[in-house]
């Protein structure tokens, strides 16, 4: 069964068109189960191809039509991505993690409290409920936050201690790596620092896990030595979109927190954890032109700040559900040069300790940055 990606089109461009279009799977419940609702990009399936793993959307309204199909895995778990008659290259499944079969003492599952993403990231949203999604006037257009905690999937809040729990039993039964702790904004100024500082600090004492912490930027930069200090390793804020008038349209909410607040703490987070060990993540396709995606960038990289750009996904049930996502094309005009910008600096994905960068499932840009450096 064994083929390569074909010349034509290469493994970032394959991935971006993967991520753009979506793909059809013939055996759905192949490898480990698919993200659905949740804090960010979902409606996801991983896949590992060419040795890296990508997040492809399966479950969204574009996917369904997607010129792309995945065949049902063979006996070793690999398959196949075909269009049409062509077969452009092998992939494999991630397992399902063997830590999702174990539950907490009073009987939550683990799955409700952490999921694996990608193939050795071990992902949590640590408070399932923001202030943002308490109104459509105020929501991120494209948020899926409530949809898992409605359907069940998980709980509102997380302990610190059944964090450490299940961080624990990931890297000793998965061989997780490294882990990504986001959070919906509460009440309050330091707008999560604080619980992702105390769950840190909970999990530093568990295991030796690299940590990433994602919040809005806290009013007072004291918070990220005192984020360091518990325990995080790499910090993401993200602006979503890089202009004021798409940030207001697609995030009135979060648009409150003024893009000169993100800079300004994007420079003091950099003094604390140190260049390349702070990043943003950019949806590409809500509206803001390559240009200013790339005009952005230049500026986040002068500061030491790694911007993770990736293809919008609709994700079903959010207002954004019927908004189309970029073009292969699109995020090839971004990536290409981002790339290029990145390696320049010496801003690598592969340098980062922990987070989403380092995953690099969500985004062709590490394959890009890969091809550069080869």
């Amino acid at each position: 069964m064994m083929t390569q990606p074909s010349p034509s089109l290469p493994t970032e461009q394959l991935i971006n068109e993967l991520q753009t279009f979506g793909a059809r799977l013939v055996d759905p419940g192949a490898g480990a189960e698919s993200r659905r609702g949740g804090a960010g990009p979902s409606d996801h399936k991983a896949l590992t191809l060419d040795g890296m793993t990508v997040m492809v959307p399966v479950h969204t309204a574009p996917a369904h039509a997607s010129p792309y199909l995945v065949e049902a895995p063979d006996s070793t778990g690999r398959s196949r991505v075909r269009r049409g008659d062509a077969v452009l290259g092998d992939v494999q499944f991630p397992r399902r993690p063997r830590f999702y079969d174990l539950a907490t003492a009073d009987g939550i599952p683990y799955s409700k409290l952490a999921v694996l993403h990608g193939r050795d990231v071990l992902a949590t949203t640590v408070l399932q409920s923001c202030v943002r999604y308490v109104s459509r006037t105020k929501t991120c257009q494209f948020c899926a936050i409530g949809q898992s905690l409605a359907a069940g999937r998980t709980t509102e809040r997380k302990t610190p201690a059944q964090l450490a729990e299940v961080a624990k039993a990931a890297v000793e039964l998965d061989g997780v790596r490294h882990m990504v702790m986001t959070t919906g904004t509460p009440p309050g100024k330091d707008r999560g620092a604080a619980i992702l500082a105390e769950s840190a600090a909970a999990i530093k004492a568990a295991v030796d896990l690299p940590i990433q912490g994602q919040c809005e930027p806290p009013d007072e930069d004291a918070w990220f030595a005192r984020m360091r200090d518990a325990g995080i390793d790499t910090l993401g804020m993200h602006l979503e979109a890089v202009t004021p008038e798409v940030r207001a349209r697609i995030m009135p909410g979060k648009a409150q927190v003024p893009l000169s607040r993100y800079m300004a703490a994007f420079e003091a987070a950099v003094g604390a954890f140190g260049r390349g060990q702070v990043s943003t993540y950019i949806l590409a396709g809500l509206g803001d032109t390559a240009d200013a995606i790339l005009a952005m960038s230049r500026d986040l990289v002068a500061l030491g700040v790694y911007p993770f750009v990736v293809p919008f996904v609709p994700i079903s049930g959010t207002p954004l559900e019927h908004h189309p996502a970029p073009s292969p094309e699109f995020m090839h005009s971004v990536l290409e040069p981002l790339a290029e910008m990145l390696v320049a600096a010496g801003l690598r994905a592969d340098q980062a300790k922990a987070g989403c960068s380092k995953c690099g499932a969500c985004s062709a840009l590490s394959a890009y940055e890969r091809r550069l450096v080869a």
